[in-house]
């Protein structure tokens, strides 16, 4: 199949995109908290990352379903999804309460 014809699952851009500007910024990020000498700044880079990230992985999105290259989810990738999202909201609550558990108590 070449890459004219190609369909590539929905969100495939979108989780691209954030991944790549999260990367890209984050350096910027820690550059400008050492920078400045202020960790605070640290967190700037991937908010900022995730921010441009939506904007350019969207508008490829939606231009790629404008020429209907965008398929629909199957049922394993969807079940996939929803395992991983689980797995994430575990792994963040654990992350929570490791952090509670070590500078509260």
């Amino acid at each position: 199949m070449d890459d004219i014809n190609k369909k590539y699952p929905e969100g495939h851009f979108l989780g691209m995109w954030i991944g790549i500007c999260m990367a890209i910024f984050s350096v910027f990020g820690i550059s400008f908290s050492i920078i400045t000498e202020n960790p605070g700044f640290i967190g700037m880079g991937p908010a900022l990352g995730v921010a441009i990230g939506v904007a350019i992985g969207q508008s490829i999105e939606n231009k790629y379903k404008e020429e209907g290259r965008i398929r629909p989810l199957t049922k394993p990738e969807q079940k996939r999804k929803k395992n991983f999202v689980f797995i994430g909201i575990i792994i963040l609550t654990l992350g929570v309460l490791f952090f509670i558990a070590r500078f509260f108590l």
